[in-house]
């Protein structure tokens, strides 16, 4: 690794398991100092099990192992309070921050006919609200720097195009795309950069579970992994079923990076292609 990120601060979310756990490490390769939370807790309108402690220990050992610092803390994205704590700690440890993934997320399916109150306020209270929150426990930090940073928020292919029964998904989704372009002009005057980025099929927890199969393969009595993974190839351009989790951290790095120091309001599609295909 070049370390081409040597010195600076991060803060990212969701880093327990899946996409976080790959930026945290990839990003601790590159020389970042870590400010890590994850939930470690289940929400009951998301059908798989969420990240647990057990998991965040784990990132943290492998952030440690890969040679970087991290300050790993269990806290809700939907707590602004406990987030504002978890900054501030991280800032008076390490000295600085300069960066947010702001990557935290939770999926659930239903049609508009079946949506339950619930599924709609939680996802919104995650993937949006959640996102916001993040960014907004980490600017004072940023722009009182001085030195400019850049913000990325894990947005989805479903911010781009839409997909059925995932109607609060793709609104949540979305409605980064207009925060990260109202906040990309606001913020350029401080130097601070801020982007969305939109994986498609991940190979994560996230995507990996029977709610999943359920929607891609109806009807099919005892899915497995190889039929899931055709009919997710159908769906990309790239021939691939679906990216791993280190791809998409591979632009995350990128748009922290100085190698992106003119690069802010973008959607960035990490999608196979998804986004695109006819």
């Amino acid at each position: 690794m070049t370390k081409r990120l040597e010195g600076k601060v991060a803060f990212i979310t969701g880093a327990a398991r899946g996409q976080g756990r790959a930026h945290a490490v990839r990003l601790a390769e590159e020389g970042v100092k870590l400010i890590a939370i994850d939930l470690c807790a289940q929400i009951d309108t998301v059908p798989y099990p969420l990240a647990t402690q057990g998991d965040l220990d784990e990132t943290a050992q492998l952030v440690t192992d890969a040679g970087g610092e991290i300050l790993a803390v269990a806290a809700d994205v939907r707590d602004l309070a406990a987030l504002h704590k978890a900054v501030d700690a991280g800032v008076e440890r390490f000295g600085r921050l300069d960066g947010v993934v702001a990557n935290a997320g939770i999926v659930n399916y239903a049609s508009a006919l079946e949506l339950e109150a619930q599924a709609w306020l939680d996802m919104m209270d995650v993937n949006l609200t959640g996102v916001f929150w993040t960014i907004k426990a980490a600017l004072p930090h940023i722009v009182a720097g001085g030195r400019g940073g850049s913000i990325v928020m894990t947005s989805s292919v479903a911010g781009l195009r839409g997909i059925p029964n995932t109607a609060h998904y793709v609104t949540a989704k979305t409605g980064l795309v207009g925060l990260m372009r109202a906040l990309a002009v606001e913020l350029g005057p401080y130097g601070i950069r801020v982007n969305t980025i939109h994986p498609g099929s991940v190979n994560t927890p996230m995507l990996q579970n029977e709610a999943s199969y359920d929607l891609f393969l109806p009807g099919r009595e005892n899915p497995t992994y190889e039929d899931f993974a055709r009919i997710n190839q159908a769906i990309n351009v790239l021939p691939m079923p679906w990216a791993e989790a280190s791809n998409i951290s591979d632009a995350v790095a990128f748009l922290l990076s100085d190698e992106a120091r003119v690069i802010t309001g973008a959607a960035l599609p990490a999608d196979s292609g998804m986004s695109v295909h006819w």
